[in-house]
């Protein structure tokens, strides 16, 4: 009951969306709202494997081979180092069932033309579709003229580093059987380590063999909507809020995000390439400066103040369109075909009709998206897909009919108004679940003041009931807070992250952890930055004399078995000492007894505070009524703010050290980093 008041209560937060759920449906399943609810999942897990494509030793004769499939410009993508906390970001603003990135701005998502443009592939041709295999001996030896050993295959994949040992080098004298062979070995672990690239890491299907069969029917595949279909798939997945990893080629995706946001470009050494094809080629080559302090939330914060003035609609316009092959350039119609992208079972909607502006073209209110079931490969293992999605693959073949155009009459405003009511307007807060909890518990201590004091004289019984029940939820409660210091302290905790993945760096909570005599206890205290307010206070105490008794009536607050000791209270009573946590005996924090807050004088702190809504002013103790804050205030007006430390671990110096003393009792000294 409490709990719902709290909620209740919440009125100060942002409504982040939707108001209307018919569009988004499956939000509650969506990371967004797992994020709102402080739990935050770190950066994913990206895979992809471009790294070692260049050590793969292609001769002529392999090289037309390859470009015969369909495959000449993809061989040629470069490394592009993946940033991890922007792709998931991204993914953040990924709606699955819509297959586009809801940002503040409408609707966007990678079209078509976007993968015939980054990657040189065919988005034009045949349905990549056949059969699954559950094993994959006799594919191999069909195809390959081999069978991977025990151990570099499973189920229906095959180790990438199986691949990559036997078929790297093509002998320069082999037989045309052989070269064909290596060949369709390269293709395989070509598409493995991009477009079609799995969360198992190191493995492909090797179900794309028997297209590799005939190089010339090969290059007849609609490689490019496969891509796209895989990528919307993997999106999709990793919007949910139970995924931690994603696939499918995410260098077209960051490329993408390069092209069109102005958000978490990198500098390169050189100037980039503009006339050279794929477009991919642009983004080729090392990099001026690290983005290792480029987090999750720093990229969330960014999208969600993302700008129409951020956004590149048309970037390719600015580009040589010379280099564009020819056969490329006839097919770029299809970015504006609302079709369905099929690979193998992976069949997904492509919705350019909701990014018209995509297309130099107004964007009006799109049609409803009709649904489709998604199917999973596992279930027809060893059957040949094309019986079972014929409804896709006559869409696929009507691609051409079906080409959105555009209204230059229609009030985009008008869109704008609609777009706000569908979508999810926030990933992150705009005031952390810890400001929330402070300015809840503020409020419903206002409130059972102002219940306490109200006049009852002249009221109906009834009034005085209402009274009386609003005084009684509130102080409950409040109790519920003071009784239970782990509430706020689990707020703290959802916030502040699961694990470090990628290039996002997550500081990890240490349970049950005695320190040693000399080590000084840290508080962390996240803010709506997702960084510390007051990181790396430190505070010793130093010959100080401490009274470790209760006092009558003293609620035991703090309790440190199994917590984190950041959580301590430092609370001020009547008389000269304090209950801090202490060891009997040598005067030094511990971290297994317990804080408690007592006494009747009005210095007597009534509520709670963890590590994570404690600030400068309340740190420290009050011998004699005297704050510790007052001399923090004091330090920061003498040295400045250049003492407070990053997020990042610093080494303390001495000299950072400033010293409060009692003068009343000098052996009472607190050492305060600030």
């Amino acid at each position: 009951m409490e709990a719902t008041v709290v909620l209740q209560l919440e009125s100060s937060a942002v409504n982040p969306g939707p108001i209307d759920g018919s569009v988004l449906y499956d939000q509650d399943k969506h990371v967004s709202s797992a994020v709102w609810d402080g739990q935050e999942r770190g950066a994913l897990r990206c895979h992809e494997h471009t790294s070692k494509l260049d050590q793969w030793k292609l001769t002529s004769r392999q090289i037309k081979l390859v470009e015969k499939a369909g495959f000449g410009h993809l061989r040629l993508i470069p490394a592009i180092s993946l940033d991890n906390p922007l792709i998931s970001a991204l993914v953040e603003r990924w709606r699955r069932e819509t297959n586009t990135f809801h940002l503040n701005a409408g609707e966007m998502t990678v079209t078509l033309k976007d993968v015939a443009l980054l990657l040189g592939l065919s988005i034009d041709g045949e349905p990549v579709i056949g059969i699954t295999y559950t094993s994959c001996n006799s594919v191999c030896e069909k195809f390959l003229g081999k069978a991977p050993e025990l151990g570099y295959a499973s189920g229906g994949m095959v180790k990438l580093s199986w691949l990559k040992e036997f078929f790297s080098e093509c002998p320069e004298d082999g037989s045309l059987e052989e070269v064909e062979r290596y060949t369709r070995a390269y293709l395989l672990y070509l598409v493995g380590s991009t477009i079609f690239s799995t969360t198992t890491g190191n493995k492909v299907p090797v179900m794309y063999l028997p297209l590799f069969g005939d190089f010339e029917h090969c290059g007849r595949y609609a490689w490019g909507a496969a891509a796209l279909a895989f990528l919307y798939r993997a999106l999709g997945n990793a919007s949910l809020a139970s995924q931690s990893t994603i696939s499918g080629c995410l260098t077209l995706l960051q490329c993408w995000s390069y092209y069109h946001l102005n958000i978490g470009r990198p500098k390169l050494k050189h100037e980039p390439a503009h006339d050279s094809f794929p477009y991919v080629l642009r983004w080729k080559g090392k990099q001026l400066g690290p983005t290792a302090n480029r987090d999750v939330v720093y990229y969330r914060k960014v999208l969600d103040a993302l700008k129409p003035c951020d956004i590149e609609w048309l970037p390719y316009k600015h580009l040589d369109s010379t280099v564009i092959p020819e056969d490329i350039r006839n097919t770029l119609n299809l970015g504006r075909s609302k079709t369905m992208l099929i690979c193998f079972d992976k069949a997904e909607r492509h919705l350019p009709g909701r990014c018209l502006r995509q297309c130099g073209m107004v964007q009006h209110i799109p049609d409803d998206v009709q649904p489709w079931q998604r199917k999973n490969r596992g279930v027809d293992g060893g059957v040949d897909l094309s019986a079972k999605m014929e409804l896709e693959l006559k869409e696929w073949q009507n691609r051409h009919l079906s080409i959105v155009e555009g209204d230059e009459n229609v009030d985009e405003d008008e869109y704008m108004q609609w777009y706000f009511s569908i979508t999810r307007k926030f990933v992150g807060r705009p005031i952390s679940l810890s400001t929330e909890f402070q300015r809840t518990n503020s409020g419903l201590r206002d409130i059972a003041h102002i219940a306490d004091t109200f006049p009852t004289e002249g009221l109906d019984p009834q009034q005085v009931d209402s009274i009386s029940r609003i005084r009684y939820i509130a102080h409950e409660c409040l109790r519920g807070q003071v009784d239970s210091p782990g509430v706020s302290a689990g707020i703290q905790m959802i916030e502040f992250g699961k694990r470090s993945r990628g290039k996002e760096k997550v500081r990890r909570r240490s349970f049950g952890k005695r320190k040693h005599k000399d080590e000084p206890m840290d508080c962390d205290e996240i803010n709506e930055d997702g960084r510390s307010h007051f990181h790396g206070a430190i505070i010793k105490v130093d010959d100080l004399s401490i009274d470790n008794t209760d006092l009558d009536g003293t609620h035991h607050l703090c309790g440190l078995d199994n917590e984190d000791p950041s959580e301590l209270c430092v609370m001020a009573v009547d008389g000269e000492n304090i209950p801090l946590c202490t060891d009997p005996g040598n005067g030094e924090l511990s971290m297994q007894q317990h804080c408690g807050i007592g006494g009747t004088g009005s210095n007597t702190m009534e509520h709670l505070y963890d590590a994570s809504q404690v600030n400068a002013s309340q740190l420290g103790y009050m011998p004699n009524g005297i704050h510790v804050g007052q001399a923090c205030d004091e330090m920061k007006e003498m040295h400045g703010s250049q003492y407070l430390n990053s997020m990042e671990d610093e080494v303390v110096d001495e000299s950072q050290l400033s010293h409060v003393t009692n003068e009343s009792n000098p052996q009472q000294t607190a050492v305060i980093q600030v």
